[in-house]
C-alpha cells in the first residue's frame, strides 16, 4: 500500500505547527516554502516562523482569553508554543520572544525531522488530488490566490496590516524613561521601559501625529481594528491613545509620579539592545516617522533600526467555504490553516495550524474529523469563522471570551472566566483521548 504523503504550504507559524505535528506523529510531510529564494516585502529571514510585526505572543494571564488559548495549546502538544517559550524575552505577564531565536529554533526542528522534507519553491496551483494543507499567510503569493479562488467561490478578502518600529536602547535618553510593569507584577526593575510624557508633551505628539504624512491608500484598503495604525488612532479623538497603547495606568514615574501618558517599549531581542514600540503600528512615511516619533521626549534622538510599515494580509471567506475543522467544504483534501484562513493572531494561527494537522492526521486514516468544542477558545474561534460569521462582512476573529459559549450564568465576570478554564482544559482532555492523541503523544 503507497504511504500517504501530506503536503504542507507554508513554513509560517500555522504551517511549521503542521509540518511538526504531523512529523511527530509518523505521517510524511512534503513541507513547501518560498523563502529563501522568495519574500514578501514584510518578510527579512530566511528561516521559518518569523514574527513581522511584534515579536509578544500575548498574555498567558487565563483570565485572559490569549492566556486560555495558549494554555490550551500547550496542553495539546504544540511544538511551536514550546519553542517560543524557549527563547522568551522579559514582558511582565505577555510571552514575547527573540524573533531571531524563535525562527531559528522551529527551522531546525523541521530541518532535523526525519518526516519532513522541505521543499523550497513557490507553490502556484493546488493539486485537488492530494492531501494538503493550505497555510501560506496574509501574504499569499497572488498567482496561489487566484488559483484558490477558482474552487472558494467569490473573490478573496483583504486587510492591511501595521507593522511598530524598533529602536535601539543606547539612543533613547534614559533620563526620560523608567523599566517598570503596571502595577509592579512581574520581576526585578520591570520588563517595559516607560517613557512619560506630560501633558504639554502629549498635546504637542497628538498635533503632529494627526497631521504627519501617511503612504497613500487605496480605496479598497481595509485596517483590522486588532492592529490599528497609531496615527489612524489619534484621528478617532484627542484622548484615544490615552485609553489605549498610551494609558499611564498602573504606572508612576521615577518621582512617584503619575505620568500624563505612557509610551512602551518592550524587548526584540535577548540581549536587550533593541526595542519595539508598543502598539505603534504605523502607515506614516518613514521621514515622518522619525519626525514625530522624535518628538517623545526620551525618543529625541532615538535611532529606528526598522520603521513601520504596511502590507495587505489576504484571508477567504471562511464562512462560505470552511468548516469547523478548517476543511473545504467542496474539496476534502484541502485544510486551510493560519491567517488565510480567517483566525487572526499568531497564537491563533498556530492553533489552526495545530487542529488542522490533527484533523488531516484523522481524515488520512478514515476517521471522522472532530471540530474542538466551542467551549475552548481555540475552538470558539474555528466555529466562529465557520460557522457563526456572516460571509457577507466577514473579517478575521482573535481570541476572546465574547465567543466562547459559557452554559452557565454568572454575575462575577473573574468567576466565569474561571469556570471557563476549568471546563476547556476537561474539553481538551475529551478531546485528546477521543483522538487517541495522549497515548501517541507518550510514545
Amino acid at each position: 500500500m503507497k504511504e500517504t504523503i501530506v503536503n504542507v504550504i507554508g513554513a509560517g507559524l500555522a504551517g511549521s505547527e503542521s509540518a511538526l505535528f504531523l512529523a511527530n506523529h509518523g505521517v510524511k510531510v512534503n513541507l513547501f516554502e518560498m523563502k529563501p529564494n522568495k519574500k514578501t516585502p514584510a518578510h527579512k529571514l530566511d528561516g521559518f516562523c518569523e514574527l513581522v510585526c511584534s515579536n509578544s505572543l500575548k498574555s498567558e494571564d487565563i483570565e485572559t482569553a490569549s492566556g486560555l488559548l495558549k494554555a490550551e495549546l500547550l496542553k495539546l502538544g504544540s511544538s511551536v508554543l514550546k519553542v517560543a517559550e524557549s527563547c522568551r524575552v522579559p514582558a511582565g505577564n505577555s510571552l514575547s520572544v527573540d524573533r531571531n531565536l524563535f525562527s531559528k529554533g522551529v527551522t531546525e526542528q523541521i530541518k532535523q525531522n526525519k518526516n519532513i522534507n522541505v521543499v523550497e519553491c513557490t507553490i502556484e496551483e493546488l493539486n485537488l488530488t492530494e492531501p494538503t494543507i493550505l497555510a501560506t499567510g496574509p501574504l499569499t503569493d497572488e498567482k496561489l490566490m487566484n488559483n484558490l479562488k477558482k474552487y472558494i467561490g467569490g473573490t478573496n478578502c483583504y486587510f492591511y496590516d501595521a507593522i511598530a518600529p524598533i529602536v535601539t536602547l543606547d539612543s533613547i535618553d534614559m533620563s526620560r524613561a523608567f523599566w517598570a510593569n503596571r502595577y509592579n507584577k512581574g520581576e526585578g526593575d520591570g520588563d517595559y521601559l516607560n517613557l512619560p510624557m506630560n501633558k504639554e508633551e502629549y498635546l504637542n505628539f497628538y498635533n503632529e501625529l494627526i497631521k504627519a504624512q501617511t503612504v497613500e491608500l487605496k480605496e479598497f484598503e481595509k485596517v483590522f481594528e486588532g492592529c490599528m495604525p497609531i496615527e489612524v488612532m489619534a484621528k478617532r479623538g484627542i484622548e484615544v491613545m490615552r485609553f489605549g497603547p498610551l494609558k499611564p495606568v498602573g504606572l508612576y514615574d521615577k518621582a512617584g509620579e503619575k505620568p500624563y501618558a505612557v509610551v512602551q517599549l518592550r524587548k526584540e531581542n535577548e540581549a536587550g539592545t533593541m526595542l519595539n514600540i508598543v502598539g505603534f503600528q504605523t502607515n506614516l512615511t518613514f521621514s515622518e516617522q522619525r519626525r514625530v516619533f522624535s518628538l517623545i521626549p526620551a525618543l529625541k534622538n532615538a535611532e529606528f533600526i526598522r520603521y513601520g510599515v504596511m502590507h495587505r494580509n489576504s484571508f477567504i471567506n471562511a464562512p462560505l467555504c470552511l468548516n469547523a475543522c478548517s476543511q473545504l467544504k467542496e474539496h476534502k483534501n484541502i485544510f486551510i490553516a493560519g491567517q488565510l484562513s480567517g483566525v487572526e493572531g499568531y497564537v491563533e494561527s498556530i492553533g489552526s495550524g495545530l487542529l488542522a494537522a490533527i484533523n488531516m492526521y484523522r481524515y488520512i486514516n478514515k476517521k471522522n474529523l472532530m471540530p474542538l468544542p466551542p467551549t475552548t477558545c481555540m475552538g470558539a474561534i474555528l466555529n466562529y469563522i465557520a460557522n457563526s460569521a456572516s460571509p457577507f462582512n466577514f473579517q478575521p476573529m482573535n481570541a476572546n471570551y465574547g465567543i466562547i459559549v459559557c452554559e452557565k450564568e454568572f454575575k462575577d465576570k473573574k468567576e466565569k472566566k474561571k469556570y471557563i478554564y476549568e471546563n476547556s482544559m476537561q474539553e481538551i482532555d475529551k478531546f485528546l483521548h477521543k483522538c487517541f492523541l495522549v497515548e501517541n503523544n507518550k510514545s
